[in-house]
């Protein structure tokens, strides 16, 4: 799932002539969200629905938007944040996902 997310989101990336640094750093937030949302969701069906558009017109496009959704309960991705950065000095191994894709992504 997450990997032809990412390609799709390639493609179309390439087709409105992004940069290839760009086109890199986009499939792989698509590739850590789509991930997050299927592991992390705690929905019981872990159904994960991915929406890519172009924005703008069909000769002049302005950007991509991309969602990924999960139906699980949700949660603060503040809240998140200060719980890992509290009570342990020891290096952490996973949690870096949320991290990774706002630094990648625009919005």
């Amino acid at each position: 799932m997450e990997l032809t997310a990412s390609k799709t989101a390639g493609a179309l990336g390439e087709h409105i002539g992004m940069s290839r640094d760009k086109i890199d750093e986009v499939q792989m937030a698509v590739v850590e969200a789509c991930i997050n949302a299927f592991e992390h969701s705690g929905s019981d069906d872990r159904e994960v629905q991915i929406l890519l558009q172009v924005l703008g017109e069909e000769k002049n496009p302005q950007g991509l938007e991309i969602m990924i959704r999960d139906q699980g309960i949700g949660f603060s991705p503040e809240e998140v944040a200060t719980k890992k950065g509290s009570t342990s000095t020891l290096p952490q191994k996973r949690g870096y996902g949320l991290m990774i894709i706002h630094g990648l992504m625009d919005e």
